[in-house]
């Protein structure tokens, strides 16, 4: 493997465990950026000839290095991803008894760019960057062995695929995939789009946090907002709540709230509203209609840095319209999936969306569930964060 050496003084992040390498902290006269491939695997040292470790390059995109071994001379070979995808499967089937969890956590399992996402026997993957695509062949072969599934869904699809040099595609690369799949997360069913679903079709991420509404939502009244497929809004029917509304703009994805609901058996208890949820909400809170609990789960406002105060204002603009739809003594679940806005930050569009007009407790801060692995060290791994606070009016 030949060697990428960093700048001076560039090594301090990586010797504290760090597992990103920017291109303008690589020493460019040791080590020109130029005569390395794409996906190639290269063994790094810091300037003084220290040992950092083994990872994979890309030449062409500012994150240009991503460490996968703090040993030298480690290939990113079919063995190395067999055994962390053994030890991926058995922290999972540690904490879950059903087949259905995300598997595979990129850095947070020691697989930079690997995504996998495991429904029963059918496993859907990403592949995000140029060296988890030319390993594409020992990722497979290595679920085939330690799983023997159904079939495997490739499912690339991000937006940050074009920095990496690769084109979206969605296709079948093993056995047979459904268009559907019935899955059960916490015993309670969905149904769930594999091909035509968002990301990998399904949010395991949010799994605990949906869990919790258990212990609050008997005899309440219920909004799911951003509903998706209706995960948070069936969970409150099945833990006993009066009533369900759900918000969701897509119509296919209202779809498959209908069908959650009736394999649910609530719908004598279910509204679905198919509209903007920024419009809906203004609507509801016009006509004067609140309930109890209200479940904001947006899609990423932020996306990139650059988008933050934007997106920020439409984390505030959001919990503000929910807020309004709130009761007196009612609680508000209100969680951000964008990586580039901190816990700090959403608590600070919750401040000045409820502009000092009500008193706000939070009952608890939660995160992302055990199958999403954050590394310390990369803040950017922990990306979810979901409040649940109680609103008094003064």
């Amino acid at each position: 493997m030949r060697k990428i050496y960093l700048s001076k003084n560039e090594d301090r992040r990586v010797k504290m465990g760090h597992l990103w390498i920017f291109s303008n902290e690589i020493d460019n006269l040791k080590s020109p950026l130029k005569e390395f491939k794409p996906g190639e695997c290269v063994s790094v040292f810091g300037a003084q000839g220290s040992v950092l470790g083994s990872g994979y390059i890309n030449p062409h995109t500012l994150l240009s290095l991503r460490l996968y071994s703090n040993m030298p001379d480690v290939a990113f070979d079919a063995a190395l991803i067999k055994e962390r995808l053994q030890a991926a499967l058995n922290l999972r089937q540690t904490f879950f008894s059903a087949p259905y969890y995300r598997l595979c956590f990129g850095e947070g399992d020691l697989l930079p760019g690997i995504i996998i996402d495991r429904f029963n026997d059918i496993l859907v993957l990403q592949l995000t960057t140029q060296g988890a695509w030319q390993v594409q062949e020992f990722v497979v072969a290595a679920l085939l062995e330690l799983l023997n599934p159904r079939g495997i869904l490739l499912k690339n699809e991000q937006q940050s695929l074009s920095l990496e040099g690769l084109e979206p595609c969605t296709k079948t690369i093993y056995g047979d995939v459904p268009d559907t799949i019935l899955i059960f997360e916490n015993n309670i069913p969905f149904h769930v789009p594999l091909f035509n679903g968002q990301k990998t079709g399904w949010f395991y991420d949010q799994r605990n946090n949906r869990k919790r509404l258990e212990s609050f939502v008997k005899g309440k009244t219920v909004l799911d907002i951003f509903a998706y497929l209706g995960s948070f809004g069936i969970y409150a029917g099945v833990y006993g709540a009066t009533s369900v509304s759900f918000i969701e703009s897509s119509k296919p994805a209202c779809d498959y709230i209908q069908k959650n609901i009736t394999e649910n058996k609530l719908d004598d208890r279910a509204t679905i509203i198919c509209e903007d949820a920024f419009t809906a909400l203004k609507n509801l809170k016009d006509a004067g209609q609140q309930f109890d609990v209200v479940l904001v789960d947006p899609p990423a406002f932020i996306k990139r840095k650059k988008d933050m105060d934007e997106g920020f204002l439409a984390y505030q603009r959001i919990n503000e319209l929910a807020l309004a739809c709130l009761k007196d003594q009612g609680i508000l679940v209100s969680s951000s999936c964008s990586m580039h806005l901190s816990s700090e930050d959403l608590n600070r569009a919750l401040i000045k969306a409820n502009k000092n007009r009500f008193q706000l407790n939070t009952l608890d801060l939660a995160f992302q569930a055990p199958d999403h692995p954050w590394h310390p060290m990369i803040p950017e791994t922990l990306y979810l964060k979901s409040y649940f606070m109680l609103k008094r009016e003064c």
